[in-house]
Formats: C-alpha cells, sequence, structure tokens
C-alpha cells in the first residue's frame, strides 16, 4: 500500500518558515508574494490501512498541538503550489527518521521495520499574482535544487479541478546486484582510454592509464590473478579502486611531482623534487629538531602528515588534534548538502585520529562570489547567494546538531570564487595522553583483526566524490558526487565509539571519507599488509548497487575499525546497546593482497604495493614571470568620514554577525573569547578561545589567515601575509607564538599546462613561491605544520566560460595560552587609555580594499618583515601575561582605519587620534596612513598608569602613542593638524552591520 500524509500547521498558528520563504522570495527574487504557508508530505510504503490509521492517531508525524494532519489535501487559501521532493537515490534523512518513528509508535520488530519506507517532499502554498513562468522560477532558483531534487507546480485553479500530486517516491529500483564488468584495457586505443576516463569521471591520465595497463600484462601478475580466476584485464572495481585511490584528492600528485622551476626575474632554474617533501614536511622537521634540541619542553608535536589529524601536546592528560577540509566541487553542485557532509566529514577526522578524539569545536571558513550578483548564470552554477545560504545552512545543521561549538571562521568575496565556492571545514579534537594502556596518538591494524563497519549504510550518495573533486566543475558533473550527511546518525556513532575506544575495544580506527571502503580499508591495510573482505555482508540503503559502487561510495557516517578477535563480542553488543550498527566485512591480513569479494566472486584482487606506490611521478615546468601592475596616484576624498563607512560596509570587512549568530559557540560551555565581542557582542573577535579540560583555565586559541587578494601580485607574500595573520590573530587574544601549530590548506586553479590551461606554468610558479614563503616563514616563527590538505583543479568550464579561483591558501592555527583570565580582547575598554600602534605602516597598497573602493592601481602589496613581527609578538605575549594591555586587534583588512573603528563599535566608545603619531615608512598621504593593509600590526590600548611598563617591554621596537579611548561615542583623528574625521560610533556600527543584515 502506498499512501500520503499530509501535515500542516492549524489555522491559528504562524507559519514562521513559510514568512521565511516569503522575505527570500522578496529580497532574492524580487517577486512580491501575499504569503506563503507549508504542507510536510510523507509517502508511506509497506502499512497497511490500520497501521497508517494507528500513526496518525497517535500522533506519530506531527504535533497536535501544532498541527492538523490527514489523509487528504490540505491546501486552501492559494493562488500556486508548489511541491519539491527528493529525486531516486537521495538520501532523506526526514525520511529516515520518519521511519523509525513509525516503528516505535506502531511496535513494528525489525524485520517488519525493514518493509518500511517512507519518503518526504513539503508543499509550498503561495499567495501571489504571478504568472507560471515566475513560479517556475521560484521552484528552479529558490525552492529545489534540481541535482537532487524534483518538483511540479500547479495553479489554484488547476488544484480544483485535480487536487494532488502524482506521489512520485524517491525509490531506487532494481535488485542488488553481484555484476562484475571486466575492462577491456589491454585492447583500448590511446583515444578510448582518455574517453573512457572523462565518461566515468575517473580523473586518470593517459600515462596512469598505460602504467595501468603495463602492471596488467605482467606475466608475474598474470598468473597470480589467474589463481583467483581473474583474467588480462582489470574489473570495473579495480579500475575505480586505482582511480580514486591515484585521484589528485588522495595523492596529491601535483604537490608531489617533479618541477623544473625557472625564475625569470632571477634567472634560476631549480630542480624540485616535491614540494611537499620539500617545504611543507621539510620545514616541518626542523622545527620539530629545532624544539626538541633547544625548547624548554621540547618538541610538542606527537603526530604529523600521516593520520587523518596532526596532534600535539597540551597538557600532561590530553593531547590536542587538528584538521582542516575543504568541500568545493560538491558544495558548487548542492551548497547545503556539500557544506553538511563537509562540516560532518571532518567531525570525523579527528574521531579517527589516533585510537580517537573527543570532539572539542569546529571553525570555517568560506570563499563566494558577490551575493549581490545581478548577471546571467552560467550552465550548472547557482546564484553565488544561493551559494552563501546553503553553505551558511548545511555547516550550521552539521555542527549544531551534532552538539559542537563553532568558535572561529570568515568569509571571503571575490567575483571568481563563482565557478566553485571555496568551504573550509575544521574541527579540532581532545585526546586523553593515554587510553586503555597505550599512547592515544597511536594506532594498528593487525592482520587477523577484524574489519567492522559502523555508522550509516552504503548508497548511491558520494560516488565519485574523489575522483570528482580532482577535476574541473563542468555541465557533465556527476550527480552521484554529492552526499548527503545525516549528523544524528553520526552523533550516535561517536558516543558509541567513544565509549569503545575507552575500554579498548579496537587497534585502528578511520573514516570512510574519500573513495569510502576503498579508502578506508585499503589505507589501514598497509599496517597489516593486505585484507580479505565481503561486501556481500555490506548494509546497503537501497538495492541495485553493484559491488564497485559499495566499495568507493562516500555515504555519510561511517567509520571503519580493526576489531581484535578477542574483542569482537564485546564491541558488537555495546554496538548493539547503543543503537549503532556494526557489520563484520572480512579481515586484515599479511598476504599483499588488496582483495575484495561479493560473496563467491572476486570484486579486486591487487598488489598493495602497486595500489599504493604504483603512481607515477608527474613531470612538470614552472615559469615565474612578475605580473605588471599600473601606479596610479592615491586619491584622497573629501569626505574621509564617507569613506570610512563606506569601507566597513564593504564585502570583505562588514560584520558577519548574521551568520556568526546562526552558530552555537556556548554548547559545551568552553568558550573564553566568543566570536563577536564588546558591550553589545557585536564586535569582531580576532580568534577564538576555549578551555579544553574542565577545572583548568589553561586555554586553546583558534585562528587563521587567508589573504587570496595578493596572489594577483604575488603568491609569496599572499602565503607569507595567510601566515602571519593566523598567528597574528592568535597573538591578539593572547596566544604564545612559541607554543602554536599551523594546518596548511592550499585551493588552486588548475596549474598543469595544457590546451585548455594555457597559463598552466605561470600558474605552477604561483605554487612554487607559495610553498618557498610558507617553508620560510614557519621556520622563521618556529610554528610547525602539523597537517594540511590541497584541492587542485578549482576552475569551472561551461557554456563558453572558464573560471579560475585566485590562489588561496587558508593557514589555520591552534595555540596555547596559559591562563584564559589574562586573554585579551579588541572592544575598547575604558576612558582614558592611551592608544598605541604596534609596527611600521608603509605605502602597501596593492590588493587593498580602499584601492577598489576608490578604483586605482597599485604594484606594492604587503610584505612580512619576519623579525620584527616575531620580537612584536613575544612582547605582545609577554604585555598580556603581565595585564598591561586592556584591548587588542590586529590591522588587516582595510588598515588602521577600520581597526579604530571596529574597536569602537566594540566598546561603544569614541577615540581621539593623531594620525601623525602613526610610525610610517615611505612616501604615504592620509589615505595610505588609514588604509595600507601592511603586515604584522596591533592597535593596543594600555592604562596611564601601565604605560613606562608597557614601553619598557617594547624597548627598541616600533610603536608609536597615537591618542587615548573617549567616553564621548565619537571617532576624532587629526592629520596635519587639520580634523579629517569626526563621526559617531552609532553611525559607524550602522555601516558596519548593514550590508549583509538580510
Amino acid at each position: 500500500m502506498l499512501c500520503r500524509v499530509l501535515v500542516g500547521l492549524k489555522e491559528n498558528v504562524r507559519d514562521v518558515l513559510g514568512e521565511k520563504i516569503a522575505r527570500k522570495i522578496t529580497g532574492e527574487l524580487h517577486m512580491d508574494v501575499g504569503g506563503v504557508r507549508i504542507v510536510n508530505v510523507y509517502t508511506l510504503e509497506g502499512l497497511d490501512q490500520a497501521q497508517v490509521d494507528l500513526a496518525l492517531e497517535r500522533a506519530a508525524l506531527h504535533d497536535p498541538v501544532l498541527h492538523e494532519a490527514s489523509l487528504s489535501p490540505l491546501a486552501r487559501d492559494f493562488d500556486w503550489i508548489i511541491e519539491v521532493g527528493f529525486r531516486p537515490g537521495v538520501t532523506d534523512n526526514e525520511g529516515r527518521t520518519a521511519r523509525e518513528t513509525l516503528g516505535v509508535v506502531l511496535g513494528l520488530d525489525k524485520k517488519a521495520l525493514e518493509g518500511v519506507k517512507v519518503y518526504t517532499s513539503r508543499q509550498y502554498l503561495i499567495t501571489a499574482d504571478m504568472a507560471e513562468g515566475d513560479i517556475k522560477r521560484i521552484g528552479k532558483d529558490l525552492l529545489a535544487n534540481e541535482l537532487i531534487q524534483r518538483f511540479e507546480y500547479k495553479s489554484a485553479a488547476t488544484w480544483t479541478t485535480d487536487p494532488g500530486f502524482e506521489a512520485k517516491a524517491a525509490r531506487v529500483t532494481g535488485e542488488a546486484s553481484d555484476e562484475v564488468n571486466i575492462i577491456p584495457l589491454s585492447t583500448m586505443t590511446d583515444q578510448e582510454m582518455t574517453d573512457f576516463s572523462r565518461a566515468n569521471t575517473l580523473a586518470l591520465s593517459l600515462r596512469e592509464m598505460h602504467d595501468i595497463r603495463a602492471w596488467y600484462a605482467d606475466p608475474a601478475v598474470q598468473a597470480e590473478r589467474a589463481k583467483f580466476g581473474l583474467g588480462i584485464d582489470p574489473t570495473d572495481a579495480e579500475i575505480e579502486v586505482l582511480a580514486q585511490t591515484w585521484s589528485e584528492h588522495c595523492k596529491h600528485k601535483i604537490f608531489s611531482a617533479k618541477i623544473a622551476y625557472e625564475n625569470t626575474e632571477t634567472g634560476k632554474i631549480s630542480e624540485l623534487s616535491s614540494l611537499y617533501k620539500t617545504f611543507i614536511q621539510g620545514s616541518t622537521k626542523q622545527i620539530r629538531e629545532r624544539n626538541a634540541a633547544t625548547r624548554e619542553g621540547g618538541d610538542y608535536c606527537l603526530s604529523v602528515f600521516k593520520d587523518n589529524a596532526g596532534v600535539i601536546s597540551f597538557s600532561d592528560s590530553i593531547n590536542v588534534c587538528v584538521k582542516m577540509e575543504t568541500h568545493n566541487s560538491p558544495s558548487a553542485l548542492d551548497p547545503y548538502g556539500g557544506a553538511l557532509t563537509g562540516i560532518v566529514g571532518v567531525n570525523r577526522d579527528p574521531m579517527g585520529t589516533g585510537i580517537g578524539a573527543n570532539l572539542l569545536c569546529n571553525t570555517d571558513v568560506f570563499c563566494f562570489a558577490d551575493p549581490f550578483y545581478e548577471g546571467e548564470l552560467p550552465p550548472r552554477l547557482l546564484h553565488p547567494r544561493r551559494v552563501f545560504e546553503g553553505v551558511r545552512e548545511g555547516v550550521e545543521h552539521g555542527g549544531n546538531k551534532s552538539g559542537i561549538p563553532t568558535v572561529n571562521g570568515s568569509i571571503v568575496f571575490d567575483e571568481r570564487y563563482f565557478g566553485k565556492p571555496l568551504v573550509y571545514c575544521g574541527t579540532i579534537g581532545t585526546m586523553p595522553v593515554t587510553v586503555a594502556g597505550r599512547p592515544s596518538h597511536e594506532k594498528c591494524a593487525m592482520s587477523g583483526d577484524f574489519i567492522v563497519m559502523s555508522g550509516g549504510r552504503i548508497g548511491a550518495d558520494g560516488i565519485h566524490g574523489a575522483t570528482f573533486s580532482s577535476e574541473e566543475l563542468h555541465e557533465g558533473s556527476p550527480a552521484t558526487a554529492v552526499q548527503i550527511g545525516d549528523p544524528i546518525t553520526q552523533r550516535k556513532m561517536y558516543d558509541f565509539l567513544m565509549r569503545a575506544r575507552d575500554r579498548g575495544l579496537y587497534n585502528a580506527i578511520t573514516d570512510n571519507g574519500a573513495g569510502g571502503l576503498s579508502s578506508s580499508v585499503g589505507e589501514m591495510a598497509e599496517d597489516s599488509g593486505g585484507f580479505d573482505m565481503d561486501l556481500a555482508k555490506a548494509p546497503l540503503k537501497y538495492d541495485g548497487l553493484r559491488p564497485w559502487e559499495i566499495l568507493i561510495s562516500e555515504a555519510q557516517e561511517r567509520m571503519t575499525m580493526a576489531v581484535p578477535p578477542e574483542k569482537l563480542d564485546e564491541f558488537m553488543a555495546l554496538s548493539a546497546e547503543m543503537d549503532v550498527e556494526s557489520t563484520v566485512l572480512g579481515n586484515f591480513t599479511d598476504s599483499g593482497k588488496y582483495l575484495v569479494r561479493y560473496g563467491d566472486k572476486i570484486v579486486t584482487c591487487l598488489d598493495m604495493d602497486f595500489l599504493h606506490n604504483g603512481v607515477p611521478q608527474m613531470e612538470l615546468t614552472a615559469t615565474w614571470e612578475r605580473p605588471v601592475h599600473d601606479r596610479d596616484e592615491v586619491p584622497v576624498p573629501a569626505d574621509q568620514n564617507g569613506l570610512l563607512k563606506n569601507m566597513l560596509g564593504r564585502l570583505n570587512i562588514c560584520s558577519k554577525e548574521y551568520v556568526v549568530r546562526q552558530y552555537d559557540h556556548e554548547v559545551q560551555g568552553r568558550s573564553a573569547v566568543k566570536p563577536m565581542v564588546g558591550v553589545k557582542a557585536d564586535g569582531p573577535s580576532d580568534a577564538g578561545v576555549v578551555r579544553p579540560e574542565y577545572g583548568s583555565d589553561k586555554g586553546l586559541v583558534i585562528s587563521h589567515g587567508i589573504c587570496p587578494q595578493f596572489s594577483d601580485y604575488d603568491t609569496y607574500w599572499m602565503m607569507a601575509n595567510a601566515i602571519d595573520e593566523g598567528i597574528r590573530n592568535a597573538v591578539a587574544v593572547g596566544g604564545d607564538v612559541n607554543y602554536m601549530a599551523g594546518c596548511d590548506n592550499f585551493c588552486w586553479c588548475d596549474p598543469v599546462q595544457s590546451e585548455t590551461t594555457p597559463d598552466g606554468q605561470y600558474k605552477l610558479a604561483q605554487l612554487v613561491r607559495a610553498n618557498q614563503a610558507l617553508a620560510h616563514y614557519c621556520l622563521g616563527f618556529g610554528v610547525p605544520c602539523v597537517s594540511g590538505k590541497d584541492s587542485m583543479k578549482n576552475d569551472y568550464k561551461g557554456g563558453g566560460h572558464k573560471i579560475s579561483i585566485p590562489p588561496t591558501v587558508l593557514f589555520s592555527v591552534i595555540g596555547v595560552i596559559p591562563d584564559v583570565n589574562k586573554c585579551m580582547t579588541s572592544d575598547f575598554k575604558r576612558e582614558g587609555d592611551l592608544i598605541y600602534v604596534l609596527g611600521l605602516t608603509r605605502p602597501e597598497l596593492g590588493g587593498s580594499e580602499v584601492a577598489d573602493e576608490l578604483g586605482f592601481s597599485n604594484p606594492d602589496a604587503p610584505q612580512v618583515d619576519l623579525l620584527s613581527a616575531k620580537a612584536r609578538y613575544e612582547a605582545v605575549f609577554a604585555a598580556s601575561q603581565q595585564g598591561l594591555i586592556s584591548a587588542c586587534h590586529d590591522c588587516s583588512d582595510g588598515g588602521l582605519g577600520v581597526a579604530l573603528a571596529e574597536m569602537c563599535i566594540g566598546g561603544r566608545l569614541g577615540a581621539e587620534v593623531d594620525l601623525d603619531a602613526v610610525p610610517t615608512c615611505g612616501d604615504m598621504n592620509l589615505t595610505g596612513v588609514l588604509y595600507a593593509e601592511s603586515a604584522s600590526r596591533f592597535v593596543v590600548t594600555v592604562k596611564p598608569a601601565d604605560r613606562a611598563a608597557f614601553e619598557a617591554l617594547f624597548a627598541g621596537q616600533i610603536l608609536g602613542l597615537i591618542g587615548q579611548v573617549s567616553n564621548a561615542p565619537k571617532l576624532i583623528a587629526k592629520y596635519a593638524e587639520e580634523t579629517v574625521l569626526n563621526e559617531e560610533v552609532g553611525a559607524l556600527a550602522q555601516a558596519f552591520k548593514a550590508t549583509l543584515d538580510w
């Protein structure tokens, strides 16, 4: 039996969600609507009429106080109706929850519940005088993402004659299949191999296809395969496994490439064997060796670059781990689902680090195109406003529903993120120093251990996720690459695994991220030397999946464990007790084989060594030639008050409070410095600070730096500024520069020279220079990278367009604060406090916000003076420990003028400053003094009584006493003995908050 249960709010209940949709139609699509009401639809399958009636009687699907539920249509008093539901095969979390609820209410046992299906959809009842085309646009451009959803619409007149929609339940038809196809690689031409890779989203190069074919042609390999009944060509599963394991996403082939790098400025040609090993891994190794030899307390890094997250020592009882990931490509197709799986996916990285970490907090950084864009959209691209809102909501739902606070983040806007948004999601976790008698940061799957998968079931969502993310976005990008996360299922799994961890019930753990079981089991089996797994035992969301799809699906909420035989019964019993599905799929072995079966049928038989080490090293050429930028005269507008307010309203400067308020930063009760600060909690914080241990005031600071605007000038200085900003933000709240760790996340446009990327050698040279800067500044600051990730191919091609992101690096920082009671915030605190600028302001206006605002060109991007910056950061930390600084704020986007305004806004206090006292270097006018974005600078306030002690700490360093805090709520600035700024703080706050006040 198939029936539809409709649930709507009662007539006298306000439809808040409907009102929100109406506002979005008006605000985003510029259409007038009288109102919107919402009806939820549950399509039930597998229940008889008596059971459906009982479910309605017992209010299984609705709240009887607020809702009415009916088997008949509830639509009334409307002009148009739109119904939106999922397409076949797309994960329906609400439907799954409704199904479980029906099982409880109706008293169904597990076997009976297996036959019940629930599919959800939503009806929007719209009151508006609109044409059919406008209604269709509402469905297409706002209510439904046609990649994963279907929608239908009717007018009230049509509805009267034909009430209701046909029940198109989101079912997947077809029986379970054990079909294993053979790919005739041995007889393919080069063109056929290229076409095959493209058509199947394999992202394999022709050279890689040739190397794979050569391996299968080896007589020794053929003889070994014959023992398993396999021939001279790969199975479909084998080629898929090789593709995902060798993908750019998983193998980081560009970072591992052999590069011939020519710097045309110096004439020097260098041979680089691996950017990663030379600059990232190499610099961290040097810092660790130096710390071990010279630092009091020695090396605090415990696990770097070998696990799901980097681990550092925090205290005698706990360690801390950090990981940042990107979910750019899926978020371009489905912003909500892509971002949600980004945050719940990165949550699983600490869960799978060492023997497992408790989740402490989240951080996220987004890069979008202008949400106010009004032009035509290229094929397959969504409007930037829709991407913005979908990503925001996805991360909100993923983090808040998981009970993990979001304590830090930012949003960057640039028109080149139109083709692909960048969605950085990060998670910090804590681990007991020892668990069940062994170090928590160590793990090892042993031969004989059982392969156990826990959590969600496997579906078609996420197939080709790793390979899809290893190529540019285009009109034919597969819908199956999109995943739909379920934070509730993951939370249950997390709670279970933490208890299993503390009991010592498994030897190793990792998440089913990119590549699914293929990747998780394949990577863990490197410890033991092989594995043997049966996919017929894998739990599926629905029938119809082929073995290779089961193997590489990235369907969410799954972890893989290596469980020793003597602990299996206890592990499975605890899993059942906590209502988490766990399944034994096979065993780890020492056979050297990647052996996968489906019942009696062999699916894959690959050599572990070839799979993990057989990918050929790329050989690339990079050529650096400095881009040319004009040097215009720097204008000085007459209306400086108006310029400051315009600067405060710019997308890259304005308040992000609208987004911040959606995220819970108080859950778990550990936050010490919050995302918003000040008397009205609406001033920007430089970084987040949390207490990882209850009963201790020792704090962990979380910050970041991201400066893609400087990539147009030189990615060396882009990288230097990102590192400096991340460290500077941490220092601004009280962090110790000598106890920090970094996490580098590179997002790049395609840097491989080709017909469609004719400037590939230049883009690769940009990557080389960024890595050179990373090594230089991490070594200089003494901040080791402990984890990282790169995402290449962030380009879009379609409809005659190619859109490439600006080279972007997010540098995240975690650091230790001895006592959170000595933390600093950016808001002015009291009248009479002295205002200092620490550091030198230079005429560096290239890439600045003011240059874009006033429309002038300048070739000089900010550079970072490493030695003076390091000394300044150590002195600021010393001053904070002595309680000498009452407010501290870094100068970044918008420079000194914006920093002063933000400090006034946070404290709702004024300031009187003399800009002639600002330490400067070079030929500068008022615009440069106020808005240059020179690196490594702070604005701080100091009590008059502490002036001598404060200045003594900074003896020999550059600083300027420029004024004092005023009780009158005005920012007043003089320059050349004239008052150039005189503006009410309330007006500054209004300008700061208006842009994204949706």
